[in-house]
């Protein structure tokens, strides 16, 4: 196939799993033998713009023109088979879906969060969940400043989200939802279940597995709230004043509460902040650990870091609520712990390490879940399926659509 890949990079400053993932399934792809080409913007190009262009971007949020000229120009010029839409925000918009139809080119979309039905993408405020917006306007958005704790930042999100929602729904042949979990909200938020489908991410095969009983339970991802990096911290000081567990605690990853952990940490012999690791380094800290502590206190969509583990042959303790409990069979390969409460993190992080065999069986558990459901393999052809069935849909409409043209429907009598 020849794939056109449409995607708005994050800042390279923090650590993107969703980057991660595009580039991985351009990968695997083009390794597959398909053909694949880029279309992206970098949210790190922001920083050296003009004044005047830096100011537009917020405008251009909803609805970037020049940015649907450029694509339909490209679309009509290289024909690609298909085009794989990932983030558009903020500096592509919407506006790849009109080039899209301007070009005649099938569209399908990795849903990485819920930007569809919430503003911030997170369905979470304040540090717990929320869903005020789903379903009605996302005025709610705005009043509580959910994007950035500003009202100002979040109001072209919102914007975005009220002017483009049918034109998402009606523009795009297939919805890739990253989790059964998350296709359920957004069935539930009104969004057509008949183009949502649930295609999981993979994880490429880690050059490093756990060989023995693990050296640290380990915590890797965005220090945020969200990720349930304060429920974590709770959690240890409890478990720290009983004596510990006999490993101690590393944190790898960066964000909003970097400078609370490092604070938190320091002078600590059980705990190790040890900043922002690359892929290989992530690689060697997960085939060292006991067990990967995934403590979210929002809906994950996905939650790569727990397959990552499952890679590497890890068990996982994980928050036992979105895409986690579908990920992680408790008591098989991993734990999982009432969400957001203290206690529970604290009772599983204490089991998954005080029970060494109970813990390799559900490492080995862990890895045969991800061999059957999360390699390459398998990763590759569920993505090429939903390519084909997104293809042949467009097909259909556009056979019907000729047949009900030459028929005329009687309008010309």
């Amino acid at each position: 196939m020849h794939i056109l890949v449409v995607h708005n990079r994050y800042g390279s400053a923090q650590p993107s799993g969703e980057n991660k993932v595009v580039d991985q399934e351009v990968n695997l792809l083009r390794e597959g033998g398909h053909r694949v080409e880029m279309f992206e913007r970098r949210s790190d190009d922001i920083g050296a713009m003009s004044l005047l262009a830096k100011v537009a971007v917020p405008l251009r949020v909803p609805w970037n023109p020049a940015v649907r000229t450029e694509l339909a120009t490209r679309l009509r010029t290289e024909r690609p088979d298909i085009v794989h839409i990932h983030n558009v925000f903020p500096l592509l918009s919407p506006a790849v879906l009109a080039a899209c139809a301007d070009a005649g080119v099938p569209a399908v979309a990795t849903l990485h969060n819920y930007t569809q039905v919430c503003p911030p993408g997170t369905l979470q405020r304040d540090g717990r969940p929320c869903t005020e917006c789903i379903g009605s306007t996302p005025l709610p958005a705005v009043r509580h400043g959910c994007y950035r704790n500003s009202r100002l930042a979040t109001v072209p999100l919102a914007v975005s989200l009220s002017a483009n929602r049918r034109r998402w729904w009606s523009g795009v042949e297939r919805f890739l939802c990253i989790s059964a979990a998350q296709r359920d909200v957004l069935v539930h938020a009104g969004m057509p279940a008949e183009r949502l489908a649930v295609k999981h991410n993979f994880v490429p095969d880690p050059d490093a597995r756990r060989t023995d009983a693990g050296e640290h339970l380990l915590y890797l991802g965005r220090l945020a709230e969200a990720k349930g990096v304060r429920l974590l911290m709770a959690a240890w000081d409890e478990i720290a004043a009983s004596g510990g567990v006999g490993v101690p605690l590393v944190i790898a990853g960066t964000g909003p509460l970097e400078a609370e952990v490092t604070a938190w940490a320091a002078g600590r012999d059980d705990v190790q902040y040890v900043g922002l690791y690359d892929t290989a380094e992530c690689q060697k800290a997960i085939a060292r650990s006991v067990a990967v502590v995934a403590p979210s206190t929002w809906l994950e969509a996905f939650g790569l870091v727990v397959v990552e583990a499952m890679a590497a042959g890890v068990p996982v303790v994980a928050a036992g609520h979105g895409a986690f409990v579908e990920l992680v069979e408790d008591g098989v390969t991993g734990l999982l712990h009432q969400p957001g409460e203290s206690a529970s993190l604290t009772s599983c992080i204490r089991r998954i390490a005080g029970e060494p065999a109970g813990n390799r069986e559900m490492g080995e558990a862990a890895r045969r879940r991800y061999e059957q459901g999360f390699s390459p393999t398998v990763g590759l052809d569920r993505l090429v399926d939903e390519y084909r069935t997104a293809i042949a849909g467009r097909s259909a409409q556009t056979r019907d659509g000729d047949t009900r043209a030459s028929r005329g429907d009687g309008n010309n009598r």
